[in-house]
């Protein structure tokens, strides 16, 4: 590749860098995961370099790139604890190698957990990425009617859930009825 390429790549991966690596930060349980998928999400963008779009739109290819990365991510760390489950077992069955328990995490936290993947990733983009709906369709793929209607649904569900918690929070009574 010729200076044009490179320099393209240089400015593409200043200006979202940070966006990208907050946007798997929020995904991954841990920084060294995050570290690996956003490496290979900008080692993506490099090998392919000629189909970025130009603009914002290179910022939104790139959060939809990430997130094809965590899927595959996940679904490889699925398979490694498909493949340790009998170990963990077996430790188990001796209390003192036993894991300890993982910090208490929010009831609210307990809550967003418990929804879907598709909920959680519709609400995130949301709150935590700032997009909007044309641009949650654009890194998701879908229609914006489709965004709108999914993002309608996962809201009320959050809202549900958050009922049946026992958060009581106006927040929570506010999303149930919310149109968006």
């Amino acid at each position: 590749m010729g200076a044009g390429p490179r320099s393209r790549f240089v400015e593409i991966y200043e200006s979202v860098y940070e966006p990208i690596l907050g946007y798997v930060l929020r995904r991954c349980p841990h920084p060294e995961d995050a570290a690996d998928v956003v490496a290979e999400t900008f080692t993506t963008a490099w090998r392919r370099i000629d189909e970025l779009p130009e603009g914002d739109e290179a910022r939104l290819w790139l959060y939809g790139v990430a997130r094809r990365v965590l899927a595959n991510h996940r679904r490889g760390e699925e398979r490694h604890e498909q493949r340790t489950a009998a170990l963990r077992e077996r430790l188990a069955a001796f209390p003192a190698l036993a894991r300890s328990p993982e910090d208490e995490m929010s009831q609210m936290g307990k809550v967003f957990r418990g929804l879907s993947d598709d909920d959680r990733e519709l609400l995130s983009l949301v709150a935590w990425e700032a997009l909007d709906h044309g641009q949650i369709a654009r890194v998701l793929g879908i229609s914006r009617n489709a965004v709108r209607i999914r993002l309608y649904r996962a809201r009320r569900r959050f809202a549900r859930d958050l009922a049946k918690a026992g958060f009581d929070h106006p927040r929570a009574v506010a999303l149930e009825g919310s149109p968006l």
